[in-house]
């Protein structure tokens, strides 16, 4: 029997009741404050992302200007030099043709200029003994990666000597369609593919990295890392992986997919099968370590059934 007569058990009950309720809402509040002081960190983060990205498509910006003037100076150069320099005596055969040391100094001063172009944008180089030697330094967001070199040959026709630009870069289809004709066309369209290589290899490096709880095993990838396979939940709390992407980029001067397949396995719950859209145009815009913190977030539960 009680030591409590029956009025004063049934105080004892209610206030022990009382106390396991305070205490079960202040666990929850205390929950809830700390996934309220999560979200605002992941929120400020974004924000500083979002104006540090800003600030540097600002500056792409102004050094694109400043490489279109020096373009236009460089242009500019060239037509004076061959008018001033490239025509010899009236009474000679062959008066409307540039003399050879015209040619040579037009060529010197037109390569000289082109370095300093090329410099704003990633792309260094010096004279040699036989030609010019390149350096394409690329990055991706503000970070920059790899540097590949690219030694030419100016004489008699400009060709490539030596380089180090990987084998699956289309670098003898660009030579051959821009190199003898417009080699800062050539120059240009190579760093557009070697930065755009790069920035798909840093997005798939990023995501193995930050989120290999939320990826079933390794993310699959070719050389190119133009194709991109893998499974993945949305939560890394749960051992089940019911999304599946395949991420096909089919412009090689892009770092964004040109298309995002996104399925789900068949015993998924409806839910998350209307979420393939959503996730397949995020992957599309936005950068694929960033896309995940875009479709992840502490109370959507994704792969979790309602």
């Amino acid at each position: 029997m009680s030591a409590f007569p029956p009025a004063r058990e049934q105080q004892r009950k209610m206030e022990e009741g009382r106390a396991y309720s305070q205490d079960g809402v202040l666990s929850h509040l205390e929950m809830l404050e700390a996934q309220a002081h999560e979200l605002a960190l992941k929120q400020e983060e974004t924000e500083q992302q979002e104006e540090k990205l800003a600030r540097l498509k600002a500056r792409v910006q102004e050094l694109r200007l400043r490489r279109d003037e020096l373009r236009a100076k460089v242009d500019l150069q060239q037509k004076r030099l061959l008018g001033k320099e490239g025509v010899v005596t009236s009474g000679a055969p062959d008066a409307a043709q540039p003399s050879d040391r015209a040619v040579l100094e037009w060529k010197m001063k037109s390569v000289q200029a082109m370095l300093q172009v090329f410099y704003l944008t990633g792309i260094s180089g010096k004279l040699t003994k036989h030609g010019v030697c390149f350096c394409i330094s690329t990055a991706y967001e503000g970070t920059y990666l790899d540097s590949y070199y690219l030694d030419l040959l100016t004489k008699p026709e400009v060709r490539i000597r030596r380089h180090s630009v990987p084998v699956f870069i289309p670098l003898e289809q660009l030579a051959k369609k821009y190199l003898q004709t417009d080699i800062k066309r050539f120059l240009s369209v190579l760093s557009d593919h070697l930065n755009a290589y790069v920035g798909r290899r840093y997005q798939a490096d990023q995501l193995q990295e930050r989120f290999s709880e939320r990826l079933e095993g390794a993310l699959q990838r070719n050389s190119l890392c133009n194709v991109l396979v893998f499974n993945y939940n949305t939560s890394g709390k749960n051992q089940t992986f019911p999304f599946s992407a395949k991420l096909l980029y089919g412009d090689l001067c892009r770092s964004l997919p040109t298309e995002a397949v996104i399925s789900c396995t068949l015993d998924a719950p409806e839910s998350l099968a209307r979420r393939t859209a959503a996730h397949s145009d995020v992957f599309r815009r936005v950068a694929l370590h960033k896309a995940f913190d875009s479709i992840s977030s502490p109370e959507e539960g994704l792969d979790r059934a309602p």
